[in-house]
């Protein structure tokens, strides 16, 4: 079983977990870029639920198993997963060609099986019209080749509208699931409280009692005669003493209280919220039109609706059980209390010395229900101490309750039974009166997540394949690079609505660069398709006049990833191995698209078998480049949004972080910026754990308009 966690990366903390079968071998997250009336009418609408719904009460902080895992910031950061209303989609591929959407990162939409080999990376278009994925397939040689695979996703993308509100409701249920499951975690951790403060109380009393009379006989004793033995005498006066009882008292009313109020404010107002957005769901599962494609289905949803009443019924249970045992508590605790000052010979308030014959019960019921030394009734009860009645609703098995409510006179169950109608309709809940709390909830859940799972069914099916093309045959991979960083990178043009590949055929030509364009809509035809780029360039400068050519250099690509929709960003190195330079550089995409002649594909045929015949431009830099002194690089990462590069060594323990983008300050004119541009500037290092001595370098700020500044950080 593996698991993948969303982090909140501001707050360093765990958002979500949730586990899948296969590993993971690539990750995707988009956001959906595309507009529609029907859309805008959604978004103004979609937060009925505020109105209807009260804010779910965040889980107490002193219970630290779950405050840590559900605090009420952490709720809103859930909740924060949603965005602003607009979808978005984390999109995970596996080794076995297994890929799965989650919308907003949490509910399952898709589940996509039978993708040729296994995946090494993937991008869905923000348009949701294809999917597009590289994979490593073995060929019947056992030779690995690699090839983009295309997959036709118009469902996703013609039902938008519909997916957005399906995904929005079902990422809220599973939120739900989550809050109601660490809610019955605390209650479990109350119960255990009370049973452990107690049974400090009790163990040394019971060992080193010389009797054979077990500890619900002393009492009755002490109940019914008014004396206690020696034993229980020392316990009360020396161990416990008349003000250890009050404190003890307080802290297992509290105890009680808090497993009150987390089924009153936590339980039942989170299936009431459960209850309201399956209901929500129920109505657009009528609207068959609309969300029958998704596989919406209406008695699935009924029956999750039903599981979620059983489980308010059963909370409603509990707290009249609660109730019930908080009542002989309270007099167990008083009447123990007056005896003790009675031991003491002090003064007994009058309000503390009546005690009428239904107190008795009550402490009757309690020494009964507490301290019954039966070690078969349930197996988490304390050692000499325990809470059947409220503790068996707790325990997570398939068992019937021991001690189940009394039904004796309840006139509505009697009117149920004698009505041949009612007995059986849909429209009231299931009570499950002999099974537990736990039980029901995860019949619950069960009956929910099948509910949940067949949208990812039918959508998934849905999704055809509408394009393989096999790339080139996969070079042996060196088991120290990590698969992470190894070409080819996909990249998603919104505004273009394409799809580009950039990749490398060392074994066909080393010194070229290649990239392959497809339309978002898969029946789309795309002009200059494929089209390479030769590496083969001396690096000039911008002007042309100032310096003189360097010597023609042969340069290979190491990395590549796209910068923008307009730049690609590379990582080039000369020819020699061992003298041969590495330069950061970035390439416009413009210069590599214009190409007069058209690539004809060959049915049939590798791409790298045809090479050949794939139209090659020349490599243009400008003065976008810099050389990477005192450094072996081999990876790069870019985000052109936060305007960054990231540069990795070969051995990865260095890392360089570039500024792309930095506008001059300096606002007295471009004569400033050419004085600037002769002067030499620092390269600030920081030298990487286990090297001796910090690396330091000075480098040419005139070999670039873009003003690339770094600063290498410390070991990875």
């Amino acid at each position: 079983m593996k698991q993948v966690v969303l982090c909140g990366v501001e707050k360093a903390e765990i958002l979500h977990v949730f586990h899948m079968q296969n590993p993971v071998s690539c990750m995707h997250w988009m956001e959906v870029t595309e507009e529609s009336s029907a859309l805008g009418s959604f978004y103004q609408s979609e937060d009925e639920s505020k109105l209807f719904l009260p804010k779910l009460a965040s889980l107490p902080k002193n219970y630290s198993t779950t405050s840590k895992l559900f605090s009420e910031e952490k709720s809103d950061e859930i909740m924060n997963l949603l965005g602003e209303v607009r979808l978005n989609i984390l999109v995970l591929g596996g080794d076995v060609g297994h890929v799965e959407l989650y919308a907003y990162g949490m509910y399952k939409i898709a589940t996509l099986a039978g993708v040729s080999g296994s995946c090494r990376t993937l991008s869905l278009a923000s348009d949701l019209k294809s999917l597009a994925v590289i994979t490593e397939v073995k060929s019947a040689e056992d030779h690995a080749e690699i090839c983009f695979v295309q997959l036709d996703t118009g469902l996703l993308s013609e039902c938008l509208a519909e997916l957005t509100r399906m995904a929005r409701k079902f990422t809220h249920i599973s939120t739900l699931l989550q809050y109601l499951h660490l809610s019955l975690t605390c209650m479990c951790e109350a119960w255990e409280e009370i049973l452990m403060q107690m049974d400090l109380r009790l163990t040394k009393f019971v060992q080193e009692k010389n009797t054979s009379t077990q500890v619900q006989d002393e009492f009755l004793e002490l109940l019914l005669w008014g004396q206690s033995s020696p034993e229980l005498q020392a316990l009360l006066m020396n161990q416990l003493t008349v003000k250890g009882l009050k404190k003890l008292g307080q802290t297992i009313e509290s105890s009680y209280s808090s497993i009150q109020k987390l089924v009153i404010s936590h339980l039942q107002s989170g299936s009431e919220a459960l209850l309201y957005h399956l209901s929500e769901v129920k109505g657009m599962s009528l609207w068959k039109k609309k969300f029958e494609p998704l596989g919406l289905d209406s008695a699935a949803i009924d029956g999750a609706i039903t599981a979620v009443g059983s489980f308010s019924l059963k909370t409603s249970e509990l707290l009249q059980v609660i109730d019930k045992s908080m009542k002989n508590f309270k007099a167990f605790f008083r009447w123990l209390y007056v005896a003790m000052l009675r031991m003491c010979d002090e003064h007994v308030p009058p309000e503390l010395n009546k005690m009428t014959q239904k107190d008795i019960a009550f402490v009757a019921d309690f020494l009964s229900e507490h301290f019954s030394e039966n070690e078969q009734l349930f197996d988490r009860k304390g050692k000499y101490f325990n809470i059947e009645r409220v503790g068996q609703y707790l325990k997570d098995e398939d068992e019937d309750l021991v001690s189940p409510p009394s039904s004796t006179g309840n006139q509505w169950l009697k009117f149920l039974q004698d009505s041949t109608h009612l007995k059986e309709s849909p429209l009231l809940f299931p009570s499950f009166p002999q099974k537990s709390l736990h039980f029901v909830k995860r019949m619950m859940e069960n009956v929910i997540e099948l509910c949940l799972q067949k949208p990812a069914e039918v959508i998934g099916k849905s999704v055809k394949q509408a394009v393989f093309l096999p790339l080139y045959s996969a070079p042996q991979r060196s088991e120290n690079t990590p698969r992470l960083f190894e070409l080819p990178s996909l990249w998603n043009d919104k505004k273009a609505k394409m799809l580009y590949v950039v990749f490398c055929m060392p074994h066909v030509s080393p010194h070229k660069l290649y990239l392959l364009r497809r339309g978002s809509d898969p029946s789309r035809h795309i002009p200059n398709g494929v089209a390479s780029l030769d590496l083969s360039h001396h690096l000039d400068s911008s002007d042309g006049e100032t310096a003189e050519p360097r010597p023609r250099d042969v340069y290979r690509c190491l990395d590549a990833r796209f910068y923008s929709d307009e730049m690609l960003t590379v990582v080039l190195q000369g020819a020699e191995e061992e003298s041969g330079r590495s330069v950061l550089a970035q390439l416009p995409l413009s210069s590599t698209l214009n190409c007069e002649s058209e690539f004809d594909w060959t049915p049939n045929m590798r791409l790298d078998q045809q090479s050949a015949s794939i139209p090659c431009q020349g490599l243009v830099l400008g003065n976008q480049w810099r050389e990477l002194e005192g450094m072996k690089a081999q990876f790069v990462a870019v985000n052109g949004i936060r305007e960054v590069a990231c540069v990795l060594s070969e051995n990865l323990r260095h890392l360089r972080v570039f500024e792309m983008d930095v506008e001059d300050e300096d606002d007295e004119g471009t004569e400033q910026q050419n004085d600037a541009a002769e002067q030499d500037t620092p390269d600030a290092t920081m030298a990487s754990q286990g090297d001796e001595s910090a690396e330091a370098g000075r480098d040419e700020a005139g070999k670039t308009e873009e003003h690339l500044e770094s600063e290498e950080t410390s070991e990875l």
